[in-house]
């Protein structure tokens, strides 16, 4: 069996082992798919009427977490739903065909005829990250971009306008593939290319969401991030969550039933919650600088893009309020083009973010009713805790990686350039 022919099985059993994991592990790993994309989607095909009730339409008629385009998997999974026989459980599974599919693009264009030893290393990494991350990997909109965000950093050296139109989508999936596209700015020559695929694809969003009656809530994604609080996951609440183990009487946890998400509580909130959006916009901005710094000192996309991509991704996860453990998929696409390009100096942050992965699925679903508590149990905040901890170590490893990336004019050579092209 040739080493393609075992890459494509090893694909095969990771994606449908993954996917019944999420039917039995606990904590409704499957459950923004079948309890708020199911219903949003059924929604918007029924003009927003449902049981004879105007409940409007996400990102149209009523304001939503998301950006606009997210309603389109979402209803295509509904088109995929026969598959299933129909109804919600046939909607959990179309929706983990969907991302299959999508997943089989990606990772066909990866691997290409199989015999680049970085594609085929790049494509076993994915394929480890996926079965270590578990099921919220599959079942939420993040795991959607991920391919989509491969896709689209692989094709910016060689088709930028198509790789960044790749990007674009993603971002108005999820917002987080706007940091790929920054990094693409900064570090591809060809960056008026990337920035009118962006425009291109933002103005078409923008004029159906306007011209849909959507104009009010076409922005509405950003309000709502900005104001939430400090989720049980992100790496600024582990203080508190330690507090609320230690059962300290002024922290506690407590259930944002808007946000559907779990928060923490605690002395200074207020305050951290509003240094944070500002001390993310700052850390993001400094990792930007320095990525701009060394193109104008010459530095080489194969050189720059990978670690300004990551340290990007990273700064938007290590300094964000949220930290939901779908988060740890942003870090796949940056990690699987430094493999491709130079998999023995990615070797370290792939295992790294494998590390993190594996970390995550035992947080969620894994022991995650241990922090659903008002009171959290110890282990689980143990292994948050380390989880966390980890992506701060990576954090600084990529931003040392980028400070030491050399900057002097010099062409990538044609082995390197071609290794990120498009097979």
């Amino acid at each position: 069996m040739s080493r393609r022919a075992v890459l494509w099985v090893a694909f095969v059993v990771v994606h449908v082992g993954v996917a019944l994991l999420g039917w039995f592990l606990p904590n409704a790993p499957m459950g923004d798919v079948y309890l708020v994309y199911e219903p949003w989607s059924s929604a918007a095909l029924s003009g927003g009427i449902v049981n004879g009730e105007n409940v409007g339409i996400v990102g149209l008629t009523v304001p939503w977490v998301y950006p606009q385009l997210a309603l389109l998997p979402m209803v295509l999974a509904q088109a995929l739903a026969w598959i299933g026989g129909g109804g919600v459980f046939a909607y959990i599974i179309a929706w983990a065909v969907l991302v299959t599919i999508a997943d089989a693009l990606a990772f066909a264009m990866l691997v290409g005829r199989g015999r680049a030893t970085g594609r085929t290393v790049a494509a076993w990494f994915w394929l480890a990250l996926i079965a270590m991350l578990g099921p919220v990997g599959m079942y939420r909109l993040d795991g959607l971009t991920v391919p989509l965000a491969i896709a689209g950093s692989l094709w910016l050296v060689g088709r930028p306008w198509i790789g960044a139109t790749l990007l674009a989508i993603a971002t108005w999936i999820k917002v987080w593939p706007a940091a790929l596209i920054a990094a693409a700015v900064i570090a591809v020559r060809r960056r008026l290319a990337v920035l009118g695929a962006a425009v291109a694809v933002s103005a078409v969003t923008l004029a159906v969401v306007i011209a849909s009656g959507g104009g009010a809530y076409a922005f509405g994604f950003i309000g709502d991030q900005t104001g939430r609080g400090l989720q049980i996951e992100a790496p600024i609440s582990t203080v508190y969550m330690w507090r609320s183990a230690l059962l300290m009487p002024d922290s506690a946890i407590i259930y944002d039933p808007d946000m559907l998400t779990f928060q923490v509580t605690g002395p200074l909130l207020d305050v951290v919650i509003a240094v944070m959006t500002p001390v993310l916009v700052l850390a993001v901005l400094s990792v930007a600088a320095l990525g701009a710094y060394k193109a104008w000192r010459g530095a080489s996309f194969v050189r720059l893009f990978p670690p300004l991509a990551l340290g990007l991704v990273l700064a938007f996860i290590v300094f964000n309020k949220v930290g939901s453990p779908q988060y740890m998929t942003w870090i796949i696409a940056p990690l699987v083009v430094g493999l491709v390009i130079d998999r023995r100096r990615w070797f370290t942050p792939a295992a790294l973010g494998l590390g993190i992965a594996l970390l995550t699925q035992a947080i969620y679903p894994l022991t995650y009713d241990g922090l659903m508590l008002m009171w959290p149990q110890v282990f689980p905040v143990v292994l948050l805790t380390i989880r966390n901890i980890l992506l701060i170590v990576l954090f600084v490893w990529v931003v040392m990686r980028l400070v030491q990336v050399p900057a002097h004019r010099r062409q990538a050579s044609p082995h390197r350039a071609t290794a990120v092209s498009a097979p």
